[in-house]
């Protein structure tokens, strides 16, 4: 329950005064329902008015703040001309204030000839003569507009002023609370008390100490959450899950496992035979076998005579799963079944059925799997497969089904950078695949100009004359699925008036059934391209679409161009990914694709993609289920992590966690940044 000295801070927005119906509607647009939202909504700049005395030419270009008195009006002839007010400062200086739109009688009230006013704007020379451009105007007996201003991110209806106005308000509310950070990391970085961290950065938005030190509490109180969600992870009593051998000795795999995936099995082997539950998180990039390292763990829990669950985010995946899992055990006298959204009537009912009388060894499916009515014998093992798409109460639904805390394995082809892991999975153990099978190819990669769309067509004719399959992935328009969705429709029927039917098209749009009985078409051959959004960047198994081409590929990020570039390159053959960019390019943009064609490495893409976009963009993209970082900024983010993930532990270990004196401190924290789920994850305190 949130401490009670949080309460003004968690009020509706409404309680600020001057907020009303009409001014909440801005405020909601901007994410700012209560007054915490406000607090939190920090400036993104500042303007520094320069006081000045007099006009002087050598303040050109910058916004000065002055007194000056109107003397004279020069008034468009009609309503596109601009007004002049000639206004001159204490010592008889001249200046032209300048008003565009037609507004002549709106400058003559605010600048009314012989009255003095402060004026503030940017000081510009226009020939001979100095100018202000719409500048900012106030009677002397108001707030003077001089000094440093925040700036800050608005929607329609908004200014920063107001916004000002309110977040001092929400400051005002805002109590005074006890220190959690440890007072020696306090002291060293000369970080203010939180309450005036806060106020600080409103008044001053160039104050980095003040700015530093909010980045800092919300990453601690992240590191603090995680650490309390391993702890009652750990505390959990789970059971020993030591499987015999027989199943996976029996196995005949084509191939040798890497050295990769043979240790990764022997650390999955060594967490399974403990009491306490696994909790593991494994990253493989693209074709570096994880599914073989997921039906290993799946064999042990048989062969310890569990249950095991494996949980993919969409129905096809679900699907290549069940059908590469049935080929791998084919003869071992493993029972598998599927469960998806799509299973009905007596179908659903016999495995239903399955699960509860522990005829069904291993279950694969989609959210279906962990619905209500769905029931099992004896789970002991989950395993969740693409684990981005699904949030930590998803995985819960999932690990609740068994009767004592099952082991858990969560799987990533997303490369996660070190500094990324600590914020968002720093309960878990990690393994990671860093080797390739042997035989794969690299993707051969190469980046054209989209004027030559028309050569790329044509090569796209010869690859299907010649047998082979293709993806063709459209442009990120904005994000707006619609708008998506419209250009890949066009796409797909600028290319189906070359080559007919052979033509299918996927989007985020479709709906389930409709969606996958295409991909289901591309799958089995009848369609030679496949024209989609992203809906494809996970779970296509094609192995004989060998070619790729990624429109306006500068308009997406590293990590979403490596995941579609994988879609390709999953058979024994040369594979190409064609990535067409625009005609104008950033130098963002010319680094990702330059990276892109140089290296088909994950792992290493993953971190440039990281030093490119910053933590804060990349934690941003915010996942069902996780949190979002409102107050930690990109640049700060990497140094700020190690910091409070240690001070977080120094916490849990040394100062007696939530029941200490600082631990009771750091739990108001937990409430205030929104990671209270933690804290009723502890038994202690």
């Amino acid at each position: 329950m949130r401490p009670d000295i949080l309460n003004p801070l968690f009020a509706e927005v409404t309680a600020l005064k001057g907020v009303g119906p009409q001014l909440a509607k801005p405020l909601e647009r901007l994410g700012l329902a209560r007054v915490v939202d406000v607090a939190f909504h920090l400036p993104s700049g500042w303007i520094d008015r320069l006081p000045r005395e007099e006009l002087d030419a050598a303040d050109v270009g910058q916004i000065i703040a002055i007194t000056l008195t109107p003397v004279n009006y020069r008034m468009g002839g009609s309503a596109r001309a601009p007004s002049r007010v000639e206004a001159v400062d204490a010592r008889g200086n001249y200046v032209t204030l300048v008003f565009f739109g037609g507004n002549s009688g709106w400058a003559k009230k605010q600048l009314p000839l012989n009255e003095s006013r402060w004026v503030s704007g940017k000081l510009d020379q226009y020939g001979q003569e100095l100018q202000i451009v719409h500048p900012e105007v106030v009677a002397l007996t108001d707030a003077q507009p001089g000094g440093r201003e925040a700036i800050y991110p608005l929607s329609e209806g908004m200014t920063s002023k107001r916004l000002a106005a309110l977040a001092a308000q929400a400051v005002e509310r805002a109590p005074e609370l006890p220190e959690w950070i440890e007072p020696s990391l306090k002291d060293r970085n000369g970080w203010p008390d939180w309450r005036e961290a806060l106020a600080r950065i409103h008044a001053d938005p160039a104050d980095m100490k003040a700015r530093d030190r909010l980045a800092y509490d919300e990453v601690f109180a992240n590191q603090l959450a995680l650490m309390l969600v391993r702890g009652a992870a750990r505390a959990k009593k789970g059971r020993p899950l030591a499987g015999d051998g027989r199943l996976r000795d029996a196995l005949r795999l084509p191939y040798t496992p890497t050295g990769a995936q043979a240790r990764t099995i022997r650390e999955i082997e060594g967490d399974m035979a403990q009491s306490r539950p696994m909790l593991r998180l494994l990253q493989g990039d693209v074709g570096a076998g994880k599914t073989l390292v997921a039906a290993m763990a799946l064999l042990i829990a048989v062969e310890a005579g569990a249950q095991g669950a494996m949980l993919a985010p969409t129905e096809i995946l679900a699907r290549q799963h069940f059908e590469t899992l049935q080929r791998l055990f084919s003869g071992l006298g493993v029972n598998l079944a599927i469960l998806t959204g799509r299973d009905k009537g007596k179908v659903r009912e016999a495995t239903l059925m399955g699960l509860a009388d522990g005829s069904i060894d291993i279950l694969i499916g989609t959210h279906a799997i962990f619905q209500q009515g769905v029931e099992y014998r004896d789970l002991g093992l989950v395993v969740v497969d693409e684990q981005h798409r699904f949030g930590v109460a998803e995985r819960m639904m999932l690990q609740a089904k068994a009767k004592v805390a099952p082991h858990l394995l969560v799987m990533t082809a997303t490369p996660i950078p070190r500094t990324l892991q600590l914020a968002t999975h720093g309960e878990m153990d990690v393994s990671k695949l860093d080797e390739m099978p042997p035989g794969r190819q690299p993707i051969e990669t190469s980046v054209i100009s989209e004027e030559r769309l028309e050569e790329i067509v044509n090569g796209l004719a010869r690859h299907l004359s010649g047998g082979g399959q293709a993806y063709w992935v459209c442009p990120l328009v904005e994000e707006s699925e619609k708008v998506d969705m419209a250009a890949a429709e066009a796409r797909a029927e600028a290319l189906r008036s070359r080559f007919g039917d052979r033509i299918g098209l996927v989007h985020g749009r479709m709906k389930g059934p409709e969606k996958d009985a295409v991909m289901a078409r591309f799958a089995s051959g009848e369609l030679g391209v496949l024209v989609a959004t992203t809906v494809i960047e996970v779970g296509v198994d094609v192995p004989n679409a060998t070619l790729i081409v990624i429109e306006h590929a500068d308009r997406f990020g590293l990590a979403q161009l490596h995941q579609l570039r994988g879609r390709v390159g999953r058979g024994g053959g040369r594979s190409v990914c064609v990535l067409l960019r625009g005609g104008t390019l950033s130098e963002t943009a010319r680094a990702r694709l330059a990276l892109m064609r140089e290296t088909n490495d994950g792992f290493r893409i993953a971190e440039e993609d990281l030093r490119l976009r910053g933590a804060g963009e990349m934690l941003g993209t915010r996942q069902s289920g996780e949190q979002t970082f409102r107050l930690a900024p990109p640049e700060k983010f990497a140094e700020l992590i190690g910091a409070a993930n240690a001070d977080a532990r120094l916490l849990v270990d040394r100062d007696g966690g939530l029941s200490g004196e600082r631990g009771q401190a750091a739990r108001v924290a937990l409430y205030l940044f929104e990671r209270d789920a933690a804290v009723g994850l502890l038994r202690a305190g």
